[in-house]
Formats: C-alpha cells, sequence, structure tokens
C-alpha cells in the first residue's frame, strides 16, 4: 500500500474518531423521544376544593395521571406513597401536575377527597383530586388515559369497578406520552425521568 493511500486511512480513521466522540460528547442519550401514544379526551369534573377543573385548565402543563379510592387498603396507599415522592421532586414547579381520579365516586366525595389530599400534603395547585359521574371517569381512563380496555365501557356501568396500579404521563399538547406500573421502583424512578424530558421538551 502506498504512502497516498496510507495517508488517506488515516485521515479518515481520524476523521471517524473525531465524529463519534463529538456524538457522545454531545448527544444527551437519556433525552429519547417519548411516543405519542394517545390524546387525552375534553372532561369537566369536579376539583377536591369544589372548583370545576376541565382539560383546558391543564394547557401547557406535564402531568400524570391515575385512579385510586380512598378505602382502598391495597395497591392504593403504595401507589400514593410512590405518587408523594413525586410530587415532592416536582412541587414547587409549575410546569407540572398530578391528577388523581376516584374510581368511586359513590363513597368519594369532595370533602372526604379534601381529607385524603390533606392527609398526604397534596396542595391543590399542584395535585388535583377529582370526581364525577362514573361512566364518565372510566371512559376518560380508558379511553384518554389508556388504563383499561375502552371495550368495557360497553358494559353496565353499575357492575364496573375499576382498579388500576398503572400511572399515566401526559405532555403539554394533552398527549400521552408513556404508561408505568405505580408500585414498582424501576418504573416510577422511569416516570420520573421522563417527566424531566416532557418539562424540557
Amino acid at each position: 500500500m502506498g504512502k497516498k493511500a496510507i495517508s488517506y486511512l488515516v485521515f479518515f480513521g481520524l476523521l471517524l474518531g473525531g465524529f463519534y466522540y463529538a456524538m457522545v460528547k454531545y448527544t444527551d442519550f437519556e433525552e429519547v423521544k417519548l411516543p405519542v401514544l394517545n390524546t387525552v379526551q375534553p372532561f369537566e369534573f369536579l376539583r377536591q376544593d369544589s372548583a370545576m377543573a376541565s382539560q383546558k385548565d391543564i394547557r401547557n402543563r406535564v402531568y400524570v395521571a391515575e385512579y385510586f379510592f380512598t378505602t382502598c387498603k391495597g395497591i392504593c396507599p403504595k401507589m400514593n406513597k410512590n405518587m408523594k415522592a413525586i410530587y415532592e421532586q416536582f412541587k414547587t414547579d409549575s410546569n407540572f401536575l398530578i391528577v388523581s381520579h376516584t374510581v368511586n365516586p359513590g363513597t368519594d366525595s369532595l370533602p372526604v377527597l379534601r381529607h385524603y389530599a390533606d392527609s398526604l400534603g397534596a396542595d391543590v395547585s399542584n395535585w388535583w383530586f377529582l370526581t364525577g359521574s362514573k361512566d364518565k371517569l372510566y371512559k376518560s381512563a380508558r379511553e384518554s388515559y389508556l388504563l383499561d380496555d375502552p371495550k368495557n365501557s360497553s358494559k353496565n356501568i353499575d357492575e364496573q369497578f375499576l382498579h388500576t396500579q398503572f400511572f399515566t404521563l401526559v405532555d403539554r399538547q394533552g398527549r400521552v406520552r408513556g404508561v408505568y406500573d405505580g408500585i414498582k421502583k424501576e418504573e416510577v424512578d422511569q416516570l420520573v425521568t421522563d417527566i424531566k424530558i416532557l418539562i424540557k421538551e
């Protein structure tokens, strides 16, 4: 091989090495583009402070949605222990919100939700507890937040009870960007990472 060919090989080797170094140095591999899974449909529910809350009131905020009930002794305390940890991380960030919907509006009245919110130290400016008609709550869980099979909405609502341990992450445009198991540490940790990505997005 001639000197000229060797010089070309060395040059392109250095060029390739420099390109790879720049990619590693200046690319944030954590900031992976999260997929768009769905779009949240319009809703109106009552908040723990008796105010009406809608999707318009969340515009331009990243939020996490969940479904629970105050008398739950199983997964809900574990879920909301993890949710409170998320709340503590982001409670001073006006770009972030938690939205907790009751699955049992017959029992979880506004005073009950207020008491539950207070027990978690939740400020209404950053953590909403919502109630409304059972059929609309369940429809939102299924058709907006992907927390249950939408086909279940066709069944008799009085015979249904939605019980899910999953959290849904929604971006500033009202688009679902992820669903996470709310009682698994590794998934909650991933949710926190993804919240930070969407706040910066």
